[in-house]
């Protein structure tokens, strides 16, 4: 046996030149939850509360790992978006707490609605935005699409963990035509991330994030962006809405190639002060 608070030392010690001193804390503590239910209110009102061998090497082994910059959510296994739980892996973006807030606006602008409503997501991932949508919106029929099987893989057994219905298609969008019906919402998180802003990312996302699901070339950073806008324009009913997670970076070149297309648009930011959401609704 091995007091949780020595642990936590050999912990905080071995992590401290790779991350900030709070942020290795709150990686403690969520794996102490995770892997034995232990919170840190439990520690804090135990301080000789003791964790047996086998529960020490299952942290020793996430230190190893945390070490090498892995995400804390594929050591967990999973995170938390929206207050649900989702499986998360290599396979899969880990979600962002900024996505949330798209998922709030839509959820704003749709919630009161009473017709059955039909939602598109282009670029499931771990089916964090559909799902969320489909949990709050429990009339709604949505489909997602993603161009990774292991991806879908993961949104299904989110999907069905979470307990909701969705439709998932295997299907590359950038060589999708058109769909073949219509919709009153898609909403799209696609890869943003340009080739040159890779210097300002951690390595937890450079080493472990699928790299199709987040980067797209310097020369063409709107490629995804186009094309789901063009396909939306036909593909949205009269007062439908398309919304896109975007780039900071190129928030007012997201905007004019969305008004060029026909739509009226509404950028917003992030809870960091970051143009990250658009919005477009045709005219």
């Amino acid at each position: 046996m091995m007091r949780l608070k020595a642990q936590k030392e050999i912990f905080v010690k071995t992590l401290e030149h790779e991350y900030p001193a709070e942020e290795v804390l709150s990686f403690f503590f969520l794996l102490t939850e995770a892997f034995f239910g232990i919170k840190r209110i439990d520690l804090a009102l135990d301080p000789e509360l003791e964790i047996n061998e086998n529960q020490v090497k299952k942290i020793d082994s996430a230190l190893v790992r945390l070490k090498k910059h892995e995400p804390v959510q594929h050591i967990m296994g999973e995170t938390e978006f929206f207050g649900l739980s989702f499986k998360v892996d290599k396979n899969v973006l880990v979600p962002r707490p900024e996505t949330e807030e798209l998922v709030q606006w839509i959820l704003d602008d749709f919630s009161l609605e009473n017709k059955v409503l039909k939602i598109l997501d282009i670029g499931a991932g771990s089916g964090c935005i559909a799902i969320s949508l489909a949990k709050n919106l429990p009339v709604a029929k949505i489909s997602a699409i993603d161009i990774s099987k292991n991806a879908l893989e993961i949104a299904r057994i989110n999907a069905e963990n979470n307990k909701v219905q969705i439709q998932f298609f295997q299907q590359d969008i950038l060589q999708t035509e058109k769909f073949s019906e219509a919709f009153d919402v898609i909403v799209s998180n696609p890869p943003y991330v340009r080739e040159l802003e890779k210097k300002e990312m951690y390595r937890n996302v450079l080493d472990y994030d699928p790299p199709t699901a987040l980067y797209v070339k310097d020369e063409n950073p709107l490629i995804f962006y186009d094309k789901i806008t063009k396909l939306a324009k036909s593909a949205l009913k009269p007062g439908g809405k398309l919304y896109f997670e975007i780039n900071q970076y190129l928030a007012k070149e997201t905007e004019e190639m969305m008004k060029k297309n026909g739509f009226k648009t509404e950028l917003r930011k992030d809870i960091f002060g970051n143009f990250r959401m658009l919005k477009g609704e045709l005219r």
